[in-house]
């Protein structure tokens, strides 16, 4: 064995950084046992038998891809999204391709729906279109999507995948009749990820400047051409390449082949939504193309491989609820199950700070209030508060600017409702006070300002106003307390309420 000389390579380390001088176990005797002590020995198991984390529930088995977003067409009328605001803007990406059905160990070109997950990294944050290579989907109904899943896996009995429980299924939800004639189509196979089409499938809104809403369904078509396998084709193809999808993707763009596709939406109105015929947030319906054109909104390439399958690719997360001013979610109901599910299954497969790896971290700023948790870094948050509402300086808060505009769904108004306004907060609390005897008034008193005199002298001034309104006793004697001059109070006080 040739032996690399000392300088030409890095250094061998532990995970603490510590010079790893020969890789081999550490024993009592060249036939001896293993010694306890070899810690980079022991390192080495404890972390194999921690390297691989839960598969997906749905869509185990993909590839992934990095590439660019380039504005094609002027789509500002529809949307205020700051990554489509001029023709010719770029915006990074990563795209990552799937089997739905299958487990991490399934054939590429296995007959089955596949993923098409794709993460923005915009300047206003990411925004992730999780959607498939088909328009539509089996149920409407989030009750039934994880009974579907299970008829796509394995009989509990048998562990066997189970063509009567796919069919009873199905048989007995007549909405899936849309997708199951797709999947069973010559379009059900795919040729490689590279030659089918992507869909958001669901129907999504769009905000321009103005506050306008529209609806809107995403299309990524192919440039490559739609390619598929006939079920011989593809019998042949899983009998000599099980990752022949993967193989296809890597390849083409090592070579630099870059396959691209073409962004369009579907724009429809509240108005035309209020007359069409099917219910529009119908994720088992499509859009007639005649009635809702096309309307082309940029390029989308891969041009980069991942560098490390497990980082990139494995632990990438996707979710419907990353989402962009300019662009939210409609009254679609799997839509609404998918902006919690998702999510949640990555804090449970990945970490409660998914968010914070390099392939899903936002590329822009990003502040927020979520703390801790599994490999929560000082980077991620510093001595940053971890509360809201607070006064503390340089603390981040909302901007109301960016507020989108309510919803009228029939007779109901979705919107974001201050529960500040029109609420009386202070009378039952000056009754309660009412109630006590002086004694009681006076011990109550001393209690708050022994607590709370330990605040900054802002926070007492904004609390002692919240006493005053509630009863100008309760204030006056809490005030007291805390030696608080009532002239600096007033005008503390009023300095504070006139910032809310």
């Amino acid at each position: 064995m040739t032996t690399p000389k000392p300088g030409t390579c890095p250094v061998l380390t532990t995970a603490d950084g510590a010079p790893i001088a020969r890789q081999q176990a550490l024993t009592a005797g060249p036939r001896g046992p293993l010694l306890m002590q070899d810690v980079q020995l022991l390192e080495q198991m404890q972390s194999f038998n921690r390297e691989r984390i839960p598969e997906r529930v749905v869509h185990a088995k993909g590839s992934g891809a990095y590439g660019t977003f380039t504005v094609t067409n002027d789509v500002t009328k529809y949307t205020k999204a700051a990554f489509l605001g001029r023709v010719g803007k770029t915006t990074d990406v990563f795209l990552r391709f799937s089997t739905v059905a299958g487990e991490r160990g399934a054939a590429d070109a296995e007959r089955d729906v596949r993923g098409f997950a794709l993460k923005f990294y915009t300047e206003e944050g990411n925004w992730d279109m999780v959607g498939n290579n088909t328009p539509v989907f089996f149920v409407r109904d989030p009750y039934k999507f994880q009974m579907f899943i299970h008829t796509q896996k394995r009989d509990p009995a048998t562990n066997l995948r189970d063509m009567d429980m796919q069919w009873d299924f199905w048989s007995l939800c007549p909405e899936s009749l849309h997708q199951v004639t797709i999947l069973f189509s010559d379009r059900g196979i795919p040729a490689n990820y590279r030659s089918m089409n992507g869909y958001g499938s669901h129907t999504y809104s769009l905000i321009n400047d103005a506050g306008e809403r529209v609806w809107c369904k995403f299309h990524f078509k192919t440039k490559q051409g739609i390619a598929t396998l006939t079920d011989e084709a593809a019998a042949a193809l899983i009998g000599s390449d099980r990752e022949s999808h993967q193989r296809d993707l890597h390849g083409a763009i090592e070579s630099g082949d870059f396959p691209q596709w073409r962004f369009c939406i579907q724009i429809m109105t509240q108005k035309q939504a209020d007359a069409f015929r099917w219910n529009p947030f119908d994720l088992t319906k499509v859009w007639p193309h005649a009635e809702f054109p096309l309307i082309e909104v940029g390029t989308l390439e891969l041009n980069r491989n991942p560098e490390n399958y497990h980082a990139e690719v494995e632990q990438s997360s996707f979710s419907p609820s990353a989402l962009v001013p300019g662009i939210g979610p409609s009254p679609d109901k799997m839509l609404q199950a998918r902006l919690m599910s998702y999510a949640d299954a990555h804090r449970y497969r990945v970490g409660a700070n998914y968010q914070h790896l390099p392939v899903n971290a936002p590329r822009c700023p990003f502040a927020n209030y979520q703390r801790d948790g599994a490999m929560a870094t000082a980077a991620s948050y510093g001595s940053a508060p971890n509360y809201w509402p607070n006064s503390r300086e340089g603390a981040p808060m909302p901007d109301e600017s960016r507020l989108d505009p309510a919803w009228t769904l029939g007779q109901t108004v979705v919107d974001r409702f201050d529960s500040t306004v029109d609420h009386d907060d202070f009378t039952q609390a000056g009754d309660l006070y009412r109630m006590f005897d002086d004694a009681h008034r006076d011990r109550l008193a001393t209690r708050l300002a022994g607590v709370l005199g330990q605040a900054r002298r802002e926070v007492q001034a904004r609390q002692l106003c919240h006493f005053f309104r509630a009863d100008p006793d309760y204030g006056r004697r809490v005030a007291e307390k805390l030696d608080f001059d009532l002239s600096e109070f007033h005008e503390s006080g009023a300095a504070v309420a006139a910032t809310r």
